[in-house]
């Protein structure tokens, strides 16, 4: 078996998800890093006081949130290429799961490219869409335009993630994404701080260290034994992979699209409460405070979701059901116990980390409000995703795409409407709506898996007798 592979078909499945979760969580927690530095130097050294930072914050917060939606667009191939290559390694095939990382590559060349340019000519239209602050609006736009240029750097390191993900490998994606994090840190500091660059400088840090990731990645695996070579003729479209890509990647994609407009929706009322006596900027900076911790506080639910996911790829491609569903219930324990000790810290300590990013005592105030209801979440989407991450696994991608439409169109929503602001809760109300929908989801997936729903052949991958 080739360097960059491991069998998850064999052996202890507690030891095997552990070994496989931890480098992966890691990798998750400095990838996170990219985006909270971003906030903690933003909010502490952009301006010469925390009053000033503010629109700042408020801006990248904003911005980094439409960037994340452009990844989400195309999210789905890269999800069912981890599906895909992990069932052709489970059923011993290697070249089809080589051909399936040429058609990926090329796929999300194409698609990085228009995007990149849709999205520049849309950066006016999408910031006036979400209400965005006129202190905040040229932050916003700055940072908008710099990191969607910078899109085809983020989809290759997302590619490269994905395929090493459905290999059984989370440690290389470690050492790349440290690399990455470093250069991400230094530039920080020197751009936003040493030379007053603001939301620029941030931008920028960000797209750099991603390319030098994804450059390094490329250099390192095409000469250790990788799946794919990298070479010029390799990266080319095969009919049928494509398919297979499109039907199980399209719903997946879609779901991303629908949860995340669900957030800018709540952005948007967020940049709306002004007639609730809040400082909209101010508002606006809190909530993507709060959103850069939850990025770290859901990444133990992550990392066993992919675990899970990757365990159950290979496993059903294997045929071995029965150790693919025994992945999840290991996942959940470890996800949940995790995610149980975060969420109580924030219910004990919540100005302590929400003043980690801005010392503003009205940032802070905005932020405990909307983090203590919030938290709640931390708890369902441990479960939620460990079940996503078996139905995923097993290529059951519109499944999750009702379910995650569902909740975000009929809760997420809704509450964050009807409670944030028809009811004049504010911030806590808007906090509500993401553990409202994560229950609903949560509710849908554990009926599927426990119905057997979920062995369902979606891909008529199998291994040769």
């Amino acid at each position: 078996m080739k360097s960059s592979q491991r069998d998850f078909t064999q052996g202890p499945i507690a030891r095997g998800m552990i070994a496989f979760s931890m480098p992966f969580l890691l990798s998750n927690v400095l990838q996170a890093l990219y985006g909270a530095v971003d906030m903690w130097v933003v909010g502490r050294f952009s301006a010469s006081t925390p009053e000033l930072c503010a629109p700042i914050l408020s801006g990248v917060n904003i911005g980094s949130q439409i960037t994340h939606l452009v990844a989400m667009m195309v999210s789905g191939l890269t999800v069912s290429g981890t599906v895909l290559v992990g069932q052709y390694i489970g059923a011993k095939k290697q070249k089809d799961a080589s051909e399936t990382v040429g058609t990926m590559f090329t796929m999300l060349g194409i698609a990085g490219a228009a995007l990149t340019v849709l999205m520049i000519l849309l950066a006016d239209p999408l910031l006036r869409l979400l209400n965005t602050p006129a202190d905040a609006y040229e932050h916003a736009k700055t940072y908008l335009i710099i990191c969607v240029a910078g899109t085809l750097f983020i989809f290759g390191y997302n590619a490269i993630s994905s395929i090493q993900r459905g290999l059984g490998d989370s440690v290389r994606p470690l050492i790349f994404v440290g690399v990455a994090c470093i250069v991400n840190v230094f530039l920080d500091l020197w751009l936003v701080k040493g030379l007053g660059m603001g939301a620029a400088g941030a931008a920028w840090a960000t797209v750099i260290a991603q390319a030098v990731s994804l450059i390094l990645a490329a250099f390192y695996l095409s000469r250790n034994k990788f799946i794919f070579d990298f070479k010029l003729k390799s990266f080319k479209i095969h009919k049928d992979k494509m398919n297979l890509m499109i039907r199980l990647g399209i719903p997946s994609s879609v779901q991303s699209i629908i949860v995340n407009i669900s957030f800018l929706v709540m952005t948007a009322v967020v940049n709306g409460m002004g007639s609730l006596g809040y400082d909209a900027a101010k508002a606006s900076g809190a909530v993507g405070v709060v959103g850069k911790f939850n990025s770290f506080a859901i990444l133990p639910a992550v990392a066993m979701s992919s675990s899970v996911s990757a365990f159950a790829a290979q496993n059903i491609g294997a045929g071995k059901h029965d150790r693919a569903k025994k992945s999840l219930y290991v996942g959940t324990v470890i996800a949940l116990g995790i995610s149980a000790v975060l969420f109580s810290l924030v219910q004990i300590a919540p100005e302590a980390i929400v003043s980690i990013f801005n010392e503003d005592p009205q940032v802070c105030a905005y932020g405990v409000e909307y983090i203590k209801t919030f938290s709640f979440d931390f708890l369902f989407v441990a479960i939620l995703f460990c079940c996503n991450g078996l139905i995923m696994g097993a290529g059951h991608t519109k499944f999750t795409l009702l379910t995650g439409s569902l909740s975000s169109l009929l809760l997420r929503i809704p509450v964050a409407v009807l409670f944030g602001k028809a009811l004049g809760w504010g911030l806590s109300g808007v906090g509500l709506a993401c553990p409202a929908a994560s229950l609903i989801s949560l509710c849908l997936g554990i009926w599927f898996v426990a119905t057997g729903r979920w062995e369902r052949d979606q891909t008529g991958i199998h291994a040769e007798a």
